[in-house]
């Protein structure tokens, strides 16, 4: 049997079955979604219509935190499928190996990992902004106030306090406390708002600016402020945002926004591993599927595997958010926080085909 031929006939079986998979979770989180967005309708000028926007916008963050789960049980229904109907001993008897399965089942799971790590990357993060900036305008909310005086972020040898952040970056209540290198108190400026001009700079407008100086004490009054800052809308904005629904990008930029400012970054760190590692998560899923088409079975069992395949895909969403904070809390590095996980799982697999293979 033609090596070519087996693995588009495994390829096509395995991305049927996943796509199902995927439609059918993608369609129960959302209505769970418009369930929970349903309390939030009247408020301002939020309506029916916005609840479905930002329902739909939230769909791709569902596919990336789905992919490992919804390829487990996609390719552990194909292949338990194949077993059913004694194809898969047909294709052992045809010179099949084991290994030779676990690379078919790569190369298919290699566009698996592709789109996973894309819609992570480029749609999820986009889309989730977009649906968390319609949800704002419309309700009329503020994006966040960290404490009851607002948003404290360390930037070189300034604190800034921002009282708010609008749905559309704008900030207002601002305060910077400026200090010489010695931490010196030098200068206070406090303004209304602040825009972010497309140079790169904050153009801030009524502003109070206080210098203490060697003779006194100065106080000036201005229009409007030219204020240069590594803060930028978007790391305001990744503030307010879970940091697994962010990209790569942004994660390793708020890290070592943190990392210079000599605040802790292990939370941000340990998701950006996470985001690096979690596409692959897909091909160790397909791999912990194979054990089970060696367990010749009748068709209705394969609902069984079907049942197991959801309990292993959720013991391992669990053990991935279990794991980020244990490394938290126990100061792991924060790669191996992020990689350990799938480690386990991979490793349960090898064990699996070797007792199979035993049998």
């Amino acid at each position: 049997m033609s090596i070519r031929i087996l693995r588009k006939y495994i390829a096509r079986e395995v991305y049927a079955a996943t796509l199902f998979v995927f439609v059918a979770f993608l369609a129960l989180f959302a209505f769970f979604d418009l369930v929970t967005e349903l309390a939030d309708i009247g408020k301002g000028r939020y309506t029916l219509v916005h609840a479905l926007g930002h329902v739909f916008l939230s769909l791709p963050a569902h596919v990336y935190e789905l992919a490992p789960i919804a390829v487990l049980i996609g390719t552990l229904y194909a292949l338990s499928h194949f077993s059913a109907n004694s194809e898969y001993t047909i294709m052992r008897a045809a010179g099949l190996s084991p290994f030779t399965a676990v690379g078919i089942l790569f190369r298919v799971g290699v566009i698996f990992v592709a789109v996973t790590f894309l819609v992570g990357e480029l749609l999820a993060p986009v889309s989730e902004r977009a649906a968390r900036e319609l949800k704002l305008q419309r309700t009329s909310t503020l994006v966040a106030q960290e404490f009851r005086s607002g948003l404290w972020v360390k930037d070189e040898y300034r604190f800034v306090n921002v009282r708010e952040v609008l749905p559309d970056s704008t900030i207002s209540g601002v305060r910077i406390y400026e200090f010489t290198p010695d931490y010196r108190l030098q200068t206070i400026s406090s303004a209304k708002r602040g825009v972010f001009a497309p140079e790169g700079s904050w153009r801030l407008a009524d502003v109070e600016r206080t210098q203490f100086e060697k003779d006194g004490v100065r106080v000036e009054r201005l229009v409007d402020m030219k204020w240069v800052s590594v803060l930028t809308p978007d790391i305001l904005t990744v503030l307010f945002v879970v940091p697994e629904r962010m990209s790569a990008w942004s994660l390793y930029q708020y890290s070592r926004h943190l990392v210079d400012n000599r605040q802790k970054s292990e939370r941000y760190e340990g998701a950006l591993w996470r985001k690096l590692f979690y596409p692959f998560a897909v091909l160790v899923m397909m791999a912990l599927a194979l054990p089970f088409a060696y367990i010749h079975s009748r068709a209705g069992a394969v609902g069984t595997k079907v049942f197991v395949g959801i309990m292993l895909g959720i013991l391992f969403h669990m053990l991935n958010s279990l794991f980020s904070h244990v490394g938290l809390l126990q100061q792991w590095p924060p790669f191996l926080s992020a990689i350990l996980p799938s480690v386990l799982f991979l490793f349960t697999a090898l064990m699996m085909m070797w007792w199979t293979e035993r049998r």
